[in-house]
């Protein structure tokens, strides 16, 4: 494991289609339904839920459980208002970022199927004369092409409507990997490699195993609110993005140091149980596998604090991929980092006795 690549043509092909299907907040069935097809020979039977949440579960009748989690949805935006001469204002879905937003083509999803559009922006020459107007969220507006409201609505655009980016998975000099919703359909990716190479390697835990796909996580979290009551599982290990803080305009002072191509970021925070990270750092070094560590002050603001603080108190643990421009079309990961958080998060279940409480009193 330590110098074998783990991505194959089969698992990139994957990722690939995985990333290019959009599951925005709220509507991720069909990026679910893509991630259990690619599990189905690797996994014994799936969980699902009200919501969405998907769950791949190996060794179903084991009592002790273990989760290791991502998220399945992106950010995106709301259709909020329409104007008389045809324009469409919007709301967040997510954190969706307005300042991005300016001459992006937008795909907005009817019941009809999908209405092609573009965020609108005045021309150069026609904002010279005045101070310089940046984008916000009540002056970008989309525009697909219609004269009035009348021809919108007959499009089968209206309120409530949803609409996400278009743009696809690319990569960039060999070794990046390029797209919207890497956060964090990467680490919906990620867990499910992980359970491959459990089913390739043959090994045999002596735990049940729930590969959890959440959904809702950029409203707050919401997926594994729900889905860890159901499940109740004694240890979760969480995988997400975090910033890769070396491009311009970022402070390392307050927003660390870590970087893409440098390994997985090892998480400090309170919902990260100590023993359990413990763990995973010792695993990190007997695998050698370069990682890296981030500090949050209170919340980890991903999964992690919904898992750890539900059922009287759940070990938890998170396992960051580091990335670049979260938040917009052209979000960036490494590809050896890709692989070395599915090598951590695999070795590091291979070390887990059924029963373990990680307690700091034991």
């Amino acid at each position: 494991m330590a110098t074998k690549k783990i991505i194959t043509s089969k698992s990139l092909k994957f990722f690939e289609k995985y990333l290019n299907n959009a599951s925005p907040t709220g509507y991720e069935w069909e990026g679910q339904k893509i991630w259990m097809e690619y599990l189905k020979p690797y996994v014994d039977e799936f969980i699902t839920d009200t919501y969405g949440t998907a769950v791949a579960v190996i060794n179903p009748k084991a009592t002790y459980k273990v989760v290791i989690e991502g998220h399945s949805d992106e950010i995106s935006w709301y259709v909020n208002y329409i104007t008389d001469n045809g324009l469409i204002y919007v709301i967040r879905n997510g954190g969706s970022d307005h300042q991005i937003a300016p001459s992006k083509w937008v795909n907005i999803h009817t019941k009809n199927g999908i209405v092609k559009g573009v965020f609108g922006w005045p021309a150069i020459h026609t904002r010279r004369s005045g101070k310089e107007e940046a984008p916000k969220l009540d002056n970008i507006f989309i525009d697909i092409g219609a004269t009035d409201k009348e021809e919108v609505e007959k499009m089968g655009v209206h309120v409530g409507c949803v609409i996400t980016y278009p743009d696809e998975f690319q990569v960039l000099n060999k070794n990046k990997y390029v797209c919207r919703a890497l956060d964090n359909r990467a680490g919906g990716f990620m867990i499910a490699e992980v359970a491959r190479l459990l089913h390739e390697n043959k090994k045999t835990l002596p735990f049940g195993l729930y590969i959890t796909n959440s959904v809702q996580e950029e409203i707050g979290l919401r997926g594994a609110e729900m889905i860890t009551q159901r499940l109740k599982p004694n240890v979760a290990i969480v995988t997400d993005v975090t910033h890769d803080t070396t491009t311009p305009m970022i402070n390392k002072k307050t927003e660390g140091d870590t970087a893409i191509g440098k390994g997985p970021v090892i998480a400090y925070a309170p919902a990260v149980q100590q023993k359990l990270r413990d763990r995973i750092i010792e695993t990190a070094e007997k695998n050698n596998i370069q990682f890296q560590r981030a500090a949050s002050s209170r919340s980890s603001g991903t999964d992690t604090d919904a898992f750890a603080y539900s059922n009287g108190g759940v070990a938890s643990a998170l396992i960051s991929l580091p990335l670049r421009y979260m938040h917009t079309t052209v979000e960036t990961v490494h590809k050896d980092d890709v692989e070395n958080v599915i090598r951590l998060i695999y070795e590091t279940l291979l070390t887990i006795k059924a029963g373990e409480t990680f307690s700091y009193f034991e």
